[in-house]
């Protein structure tokens, strides 16, 4: 069985493996398809990516997280995610009042929001699972690139317990619809 893993900026994924945050705005990279980013899988395997991340699209509480790739040439797979929520956010202003739920700034979510002129994002609120032991994988050339989501193949690993336990998700479901339906009410 093929697992799947998704890009995201290290910092992000330090950020959701240590849970000072459970979720992601996503947009896509500039090798989607022509629909853009779509949430593909249910669960899968964190790759953390050090391309593009950019310290001023990060809110100053996550620039700590900062590094260098401690491995370059293989990829560190942290944690497993699994999607609790998922929502297709269409409002800028529903947009950045996630803010403070994640580790980019408003202006890189705007960004992201508009890009390729198709204004809208997803919200995914994430359990995140860190792995017993990182898995450490070489990056192949079909690994690379500006894309979202990369097949593993068939890959073992054990995951551990979530960082969030599930009365804080079910809280922070509750409270990110109510976010979402108050921005959309206006």
């Amino acid at each position: 069985m093929t697992t799947f893993a998704l890009k995201e900026w290290d910092t992000q994924c330090q950020a959701l493996t240590s849970g000072q945050s459970a979720l992601l705005i996503r947009k896509g990279g500039i090798m989607e398809t022509h629909e853009g980013f779509e949430v593909e899988h249910r669960s899968f395997l964190l790759y953390p990516t050090f391309l593009h991340q950019n310290p001023a699209e990060l809110r100053p509480e996550f620039t700590g997280l900062l590094r260098d790739d401690p491995e370059p040439g293989r990829i560190v797979l942290p944690a497993l995610a699994e999607v609790v929520a998922v929502h297709k956010v269409e409002s800028l202003e529903q947009a950045l009042a996630l803010e403070p739920w994640q580790a980019l700034t408003a202006g890189a979510i705007e960004r992201r929001f508009h890009y390729r002129n198709r204004p809208w994002v997803h919200a995914l609120l994430l359990r995140v699972r860190p792995l017993a032991a990182p898995r450490r994988l070489p990056e192949t050339p079909e690994m690379l690139g500006c894309v979202s989501w990369v097949p593993l193949g068939d890959v073992t690993f054990e995951a551990g317990p979530p960082v969030l336990n599930e009365t804080v998700l079910e809280e922070r479901q509750a409270a990110l619809k109510e976010r979402l339906t108050v921005g959309a009410r206006g």
